[in-house]
């Protein structure tokens, strides 16, 4: 028997995060384990009469593409895939896997000849994201693998993520417009500001927003949703920060990172796990040792992690920041072929002042 709160979170997606209209080309973007919410998101797009094109890929896919393919084949980006992303009016990414380690002992070098070659397409995406000329959003299939990774039984898991997209309510837009409300309270405070100073045992450290967009993020872009985010200007984090939870890039788990920073560049940097390809990861570019985003978790119905950033990055009583690109509609000038966000928990001892002001004290905003 199919489960009614997928109907529920596709029609979610569709209707309330890119709003699809009549004649818009829609690119669904999925994966075979999450055939029942490619379905139904496909439904919700041709009842608000949209033009659909589906593609669909595997891990075993994906894995033969890296295991065979020379540097020219790594490089080759299709003309369907360029024209996608060039033309269509909105992108719908539903991520699902068979197994999340699938990529784990591919060389992390071969997997960033192939991001770097995709620099071009990232580039697009993210000017059109800006402009608003794509509309966007992406989610994930509640599959075995991710329930395997937090942790969790398959219901369980069900469970959390229709609990934390709220499609186990009756009416799920009109949380998110409460979120909305909610958040806009705090990114209309901090437009404006210039410094942020953020105190705890495991960060000590100061950036720049002076210039800077503060988003509000409520779940038309990322399903769930629940931050408030910026892009830091470029040379101005000074300090430290030691990440409490585990940061997951390409099927590596890499544990225990501390950064420092100088002049907005991290100069020193180290990990209890995985350090190689934390390094490795550093040096891809030369935008990749700079932060394309400093964020503020909201979501409180998020208390548990789940080794799945859409989901961690967006715990009530935490911040993160990304490596590497920004998102130009903060304002953010850096360029990578990395967007890694690294996730550290404030609940105790921890303050952020912005401009001199408190702003949030040990889990909570205090304006």
């Amino acid at each position: 028997m199919s489960d009614p709160r997928i109907k529920k979170l596709a029609d979610l997606l569709v209707n309330y995060s890119v709003k699809v209209q009549p004649g818009e080309w829609v690119f669904i973007k999925s994966h075979v384990i999450a055939e029942p919410l490619t379905n139904e998101v496909l439904r919700a797009v041709l009842e608000a009469g949209g033009l659909p094109t589906v593609i669909i890929g595997s891990d075993s896919l994906t894995e033969t593409s890296f295991k065979y393919s020379n540097e020219d084949q790594l490089t080759w980006i299709s003309p369907i895939t360029k024209t996608l992303y060039q033309e269509a009016d909105v992108l719908i990414s539903l991520r699902a896997f068979e197994n999340t380690k699938y990529l784990a002992n591919i060389d992390p070098k071969i997997q960033q000849i192939q991001t770097q070659a995709r620099q071009e397409i990232i580039q697009t995406y993210l000017k059109r994201a800006a402009s608003g000329d794509l509309k966007w959003t992406l989610t994930q299939y509640p599959c075995p693998a991710y329930a395997q990774d937090a942790d969790m039984s398959l219901s369980e898991y069900q469970d959390f993520v229709h609990s934390a997209t709220y499609t186990d309510q009756d009416d799920p837009v009109s949380e998110w417009e409460r979120i909305h409300d909610e958040q806009q309270v705090v990114v209309d405070w901090l437009n404006g500001k210039k410094e942020v100073t953020l105190k705890s045992p495991n960060v000590d450290l100061t950036l720049s927003v002076e210039g800077r967009t503060f988003i509000n993020s409520d779940g038309t872009n990322n399903m769930p949703s629940g931050e408030v985010f910026t892009g830091p200007v470029e040379d101005s984090a000074n300090g430290w920060v030691e990440y409490t939870y585990p940061a997951i890039e390409k099927g590596k788990e890499v544990s225990g990172i501390r950064l420092e920073f100088k002049d907005g560049k991290v100069v020193k940097a180290s990990a209890k796990k995985n350090e190689e390809f934390l390094l490795a990861m550093l040096d891809s570019d030369d935008g990749a040792r700079y932060l394309g985003e400093f964020a503020i978790g909201t979501n409180y119905g998020i208390q548990k992690f789940t080794k799945s950033i859409l989901y961690d990055e967006k715990i009530g009583g935490s911040f993160h920041m990304a490596l590497g690109a920004g998102y130009p509609e903060t304002g953010s000038k850096n360029v990578s072929s990395i967007h890694w966000d690294m996730i550290c928990d404030i609940r105790e001892d921890s303050e952020i002042h912005v401009d001199g002001e408190l702003l949030y004290k040990d889990g909570k905003f205090q304006i």
